[in-house]
């Protein structure tokens, strides 16, 4: 893992395959262990240069305020652009996931010369908040159980990682495979106050952020080749998210992960780096 200076910031980034390899860069939602190493090493077996990356105030990337970011939705994807020109090798197939995919979605559309395929996996197309009228929201029985639970001890690793895998098995996601990388995630943190770890963790800094104009209503000039994966029993983001974005990026591709949720699991990893694989 290195950073690398995008957008006079640094992002926190990890590579796998050959650097003359056709670029993915995969943006984290919020971290880039959002991304299985499974999926990485599977994407670089097939000819890619795989980059994943930290956003702002999460990982290893700049840490300001999570609080109060003074950065929006579109400095987000202006990071991205800049990172994926740095990182060099021509036009890059951009992946996003959860909140990374609202920034892939507008990355690729306020800077379309920079990416020559979109990805975009359990996300979808309206800022945090309430969707629109004809979008399913999070579904609130789950979230109720969620939000009802206690704050960790985030200065206690142990504990971190308890609440991880107890949030997961609420989702449907796999609750070992959620404490693994929450602990992880913990160990790449600066620092234990909570609006950090939290950031880190839960990606809180998302709902603080100004992700005003929407993008919504423009998905139809996307053109690059895209393909939305989605879990068939995410709560969060319900499968009708992604079926909508599907229906208005013109010429996308669905991809339902009949047995996921929120997380893409190991069993869906050779179908999801399939499916990416043929986009470019």
């Amino acid at each position: 893992m290195t950073a690398v200076n995008a957008n006079e910031i640094a992002l926190g980034i990890e590579s796998f395959g050959d650097d003359d390899a056709p670029l993915v860069l995969l943006a984290g939602g919020t971290t880039m262990l959002s991304w299985p190493d499974a999926l990485c090493e599977r994407l670089a077996a097939g000819g890619r240069r795989v980059v994943r990356y930290d956003l702002r105030d999460s990982g290893e990337s700049t840490t300001a305020d999570p609080q109060a970011p003074a950065y929006t939705l579109r400095g987000l994807a202006a990071d991205a652009a800049a990172l994926a020109d740095a990182l060099g090798g021509g036009p890059a197939h951009l992946a996003g996931i959860g909140v990374g995919g609202m920034v892939a979605q507008v990355a690729v559309l306020d800077h379309p010369g920079t990416f020559s395929a979109l990805t975009l996996v359990g996300t979808r197309a309206v800022a945090p908040g309430p969707p629109d009228d004809d979008l399913p929201d999070h579904d609130q029985a789950t979230m109720s159980r969620l939000f009802a639970r206690p704050m960790p001890d985030w200065t206690d690793r142990e504990a971190v990682a308890d609440f991880a895998a107890a949030g997961a098995e609420i989702r449907g996601d796999d609750p070992v495979a959620a404490r693994a990388v929450a602990a992880r995630i913990w160990d790449r943190t600066p620092g234990t106050t909570p609006p950090v770890q939290m950031a880190n963790q839960m990606g809180m800094v998302f709902s603080r952020l100004d992700c005003t104009p929407r993008w919504r209503e423009r998905l139809p000039e996307i053109e690059v080749p895209t393909l939305v994966v989605h879990g068939r029993r995410d709560p969060f983001f319900p499968v009708g998210n992604g079926e909508a974005l599907a229906r208005e990026i013109p010429r996308a591709r669905l991809l339902v992960l009949k047995e996921a949720a929120t997380a893409i699991p190991d069993a869906a990893v050779g179908e999801v780096a399939e499916a990416m694989l043929t986009l470019g």
